[in-house]
């Protein structure tokens, strides 16, 4: 049994350790580490927290598999930081916390944002009502795919 809940402050060490693990596969995708989720610190995420909403969610046994943020500005939500354990994934978990996410912003414009590699990740947010709006090249290896939906 998995729960979603909202993340309190203590849970943020346990939280950035995971994105740790978590993000190592994008990072495989470029060959490279130093991507920004494998440099964000403690009071990066701190900051995130204090701006928005941070989500956890949990196994059976109270640890932490899987995590989202999201943050309202001028009417716009923006979601990010979708993560689940590598042991956890391919569950239909990182489905559930996009969806718990959302259901905090009912009738807002959602948009999120994913790199043009990580073709699993877009495929799940067209699967759960993303549609690309626009793309942005940040260099010869990089660029962005941002997605949007009505909440």
């Amino acid at each position: 049994m998995y729960t979603v809940i909202r993340a309190e402050r203590g849970d943020l060490p346990e939280i950035l350790q995971l994105q740790y693990l978590a993000y190592q596969s994008e990072a495989e995708l470029f060959g490279s580490r130093d991507i920004p989720p494998l440099k964000q610190t403690l009071d990066e995420v701190a900051e995130e927290f204090a701006d928005g909403i941070i989500l956890k969610m949990t196994d059976d046994k109270g640890r932490i598999i899987g995590s989202v943020r999201a943050t309202e500005r001028d009417g716009t939500v923006h979601i990010g930081k979708l993560m689940v354990h590598p042991d956890f994934r391919r569950q239909g978990l990182g489905t559930r916390l996009l969806s718990a996410a959302e259901d905090c912003f009912p009738g807002r414009r959602g948009e999120l944002f994913t790199s043009t590699r990580s073709i699993s990740n877009i495929r799940l947010y067209e699967r759960c009502g993303y549609r690309i709006f626009d793309r942005r090249k940040v260099n010869d290896e990089l660029e962005f795919v941002y997605m949007e939906k009505m909440l």
